[in-house]
């Protein structure tokens, strides 16, 4: 009898996984990775801008308050520029260093406060150094009313040598990172009761000038940066304070002149106390600001933070006070 053929049976593909090397994962493991969201690794190229807030100037002829420290991955002068950083989705914690307060007569500011935003952590600004107070001559030595390091350094009080040049100011980049947040502040000038005058703070290109018979030292010079789009400057070093001659000027990027505060969201130093018996002002906050590719989402908290769209497709978030980023 007559008997018709069959379909054939389907085939298989068997994989066998050799030996591996040390440190090659196995199929398994590879899909439990995928199937957990924990590789292959998806991420975004960032652009930041992170300004620590700026040092408190100093009172009675004070020294200017250094501007926090300047770290930037780019768009603002080549020799400040950072590497980017590469980061996944999720949140980020950001916070944005307040001023530094004002010094008292005869007494030296504060510290501004640091900004930090992933790994990147830029140092507040010094204080400015205190002369006696009422014009009386500075006492001999420190106590507690020279200027401190920072981003940027704290201009000087008068010392105790008169007619001369007072003690340097607060060292900048401190503590140290490459490229440098910052510079020194300048130095002051003893007239002896007359003609004392406070140096001026470190900026984040200039260092503080050093004060002269008649003048309290002007603050260092800021650096410019278009992160935003519009070149804005960030982090000029304060003015320092004079007796009854010249005072100091700010530096460019927020810095106050003497006897005014550093302007927010600059990381400004403070300017020194005016004349005898002044007192010195309060450091401007500082910033933080972070730009992705178009492909990448952000939301930021509280509300007084904001996000926009550069006109070429980038994603921008601006944090003017301590918050929470959202990438995805």
């Amino acid at each position: 009898p007559s008997v018709n053929g069959s379909a054939g049976g389907s085939g298989v593909v068997i994989v066998k996984e050799l030996d591996k090397a040390s440190g090659v994962w196995s199929m398994q493991e590879q899909l439990d990775a995928v199937n957990d969201g924990t590789w292959p690794v998806f991420g975004y190229e960032i652009d930041y801008l992170v300004v620590a807030g700026g040092g408190g100037g100093g009172g009675c002829m004070g020294g200017g308050g250094g501007a926090g420290g300047y770290r930037a991955s780019g768009y603002g002068p080549s020799p400040l520029q950072g590497s980017n950083l590469f980061l996944g989705k999720g949140d980020f914690t950001i916070t944005v260093g307040s001023g530094g307060a004002a010094g008292a007569a005869g007494d030296r500011g504060s510290n501004g406060n640091d900004s930090v935003f992933s790994t990147i952590t830029s140092a507040g600004g010094g204080a400015g150094g205190a002369s006696g107070p009422q014009a009386t001559p500075a006492p001999s030595g420190d106590n507690g009313t020279y200027a401190t390091a920072g981003g940027s350094g704290g201009g000087q009080r008068a010392g105790f040598n008169p007619n001369a040049a007072g003690p340097v100011g607060g060292d900048g980049n401190t503590p140290p990172v490459d490229p440098p947040q910052g510079n020194a502040g300048g130095s002051g000038f003893d007239g002896q009761v007359s003609r004392t005058n406070g140096g001026g703070g470190g900026g984040a290109t200039a260092a503080g000038t050093n004060a002269t018979s008649p003048t309290g030292g002007p603050g260092g010079a800021g650096a410019p940066n278009t992160i935003l789009g519009p070149d804005t400057t960030y982090a000029g070093g304060g003015g320092g304070g004079s007796d009854t001659q010249t005072d100091g000027s700010g530096g460019a990027g927020g810095g106050g002149a003497a006897g005014n505060a550093g302007s927010a969201n600059t990381g400004g130093g403070a300017g020194g106390g005016a004349g005898p018996g002044g007192t010195g002002n309060a450091g401007g906050s500082g910033i933080v600001v972070v730009r992705g590719p178009s492909a990448v989402t952000f939301a930021v908290a509280p509300g007084d933070n904001s996000t926009a769209t550069h006109p070429g497709g980038d994603k921008l978030a601006t944090f003017t006070v301590s918050g929470t980023l959202t990438i995805s």
